[in-house]
């Protein structure tokens, strides 16, 4: 199955202008995404949530909490692997160059944070711009896609995905994650978003599939600096964003520093 096989024609004039007209940062948003016969076989693939946590990394942390990311492609389906490579083709890459105007975009074919996302109910992802370097295959980082596969999702269930201005502010746009919807935006140090509580019924849980795309050169203007995931409270959340968040960085901190330390007592010891 190809690329034209599974991803629908798009309208590269019109979507292209919606890229460009969008606020807060550039993004675009394509309903009826992939061939409707394909997009039941994907999420007829996924697994429940209790059965997905065996099969990849579970979220269960201060600000992402309620997931699961499978970024193993042993796990996935025939279908969920063809929309795999339809995402990561040079045809699709190709596309995504014509709308956005960056040229030579690459996939991770390691998936590196993305692949199948599964959330289940109280699932949530605080605010936060995602890292612009990947160190182990000296790329940068320029845009997220992100392809919603939910069957069923009643707007009461929240789980949204919420666009930010630069300062964390003001939520610009918020988008359902209906089925067969795509979204795709640029990925730069004040492309603030987050996942809004998930309060579906027990029974029900959110399903998107993931990947990036990255570029051998920097992007336009950048400052030379190197970011992991940075992480903003919503302005109704004062105390996470004052005593939860700091606390949590501290943790972090002092995790990453024990391992630095056991990794040079290790080298000690093996030098003795």
């Amino acid at each position: 199955m190809t690329t034209n096989e599974v991803v629908r024609p798009i309208d590269v004039e019109s979507v292209r202008a919606q890229y460009r007209r969008a606020r807060p940062y550039p993004f675009f948003v394509i309903d009826d995404f992939l061939e409707r016969d394909f997009v039941r076989d994907v999420v007829a693939e996924y697994p429940r949530f209790d059965q997905a946590t065996s099969m990849g990394r579970h979220f269960d942390r201060l600000n992402e909490t309620g997931k699961v990311q499978i970024t193993e492609t042993s796990f996935f389906g025939p279908s969920v692997r063809r929309l795999n490579e339809a995402l990561a083709s040079r045809t699709f890459l190709d596309t995504l160059s014509e709308i956005t105007g960056t040229p030579d975009l690459l996939a991770d074919s390691k998936l590196h944070g993305g692949g199948m996302h599964i959330t289940r109910r109280s699932g949530r992802l605080d605010v936060h711009a995602d890292f612009n370097w990947l160190e182990d295959q000296n790329l940068y980082r320029r845009f997220n896609i992100l392809v919603y596969l939910n069957p069923v999702w009643d707007p009461a269930w929240g789980g949204g995905l919420e666009l930010w201005d630069a300062e964390v502010t003001r939520r610009e746009f918020y988008c359902l994650p209906k089925l067969n919807r795509c979204l795709v935006f640029e990925t730069t140090k004040t492309s603030f978003h987050g996942v809004e509580k998930v309060a579906c019924p027990p029974d029900q849980q959110r399903q998107s599939f993931a990947a990036y795309y990255y570029t051998k050169a920097p992007p336009p203007g950048w400052d030379g600096t190197h970011w992991s995931t940075i992480f903003r409270a919503r302005p109704d959340e004062q105390v996470r964003g004052r005593v939860l968040m700091p606390a949590e960085r501290a943790i972090e901190g002092a995790k990453k520093l024990a391992g630095r330390v056991r990794g040079r007592l290790d080298k000690l010891r093996g030098r003795a």
